[in-house]
């Protein structure tokens, strides 16, 4: 059984960093491609990033040049670094791997 768990959410002002972690245990992380997805209030859940197995990255337009996503297969981890955060970045944010399993969500709230 597959189980990821997220850490690293808070609050922070505009403009300030958080990484997001999420550690993935019972499968064979390396072959995974893994993936932040996010949830704000009253909106559907949305693919913020995406990184494959090889380590090719994918990110949604609104968050290019501010959030790198990364993976250490060594730690089956994959994180999330977000700079310069703005309010509309407010969300639960979930890890997914192979868009198949879901991590339990960790709140980011950015305060103006």
């Amino acid at each position: 059984q597959v189980q990821l768990v997220e850490s690293g959410g808070g609050l922070v002002q505009v403009g300030g960093s958080l990484r997001l972690s999420c550690a993935v245990s019972g499968g064979i992380f390396s072959i995974y491609t893994m993936a932040w997805y996010r949830q704000a209030p009253g909106k559907q859940r949305e693919l913020v990033a995406r990184i494959s197995s090889g380590g090719i990255t994918n990110y949604t337009d609104s968050v290019k040049g501010r959030f790198t996503i990364s993976r250490d297969n060594a730690k089956n981890t994959v994180y999330q670094q977000m700079n310069s955060l703005k309010p509309e970045d407010t969300a639960v944010y979930y890890c997914n791997g192979r868009s198949t399993w879901w991590g339990q969500g960790t709140q980011v709230t950015v305060s103006s």
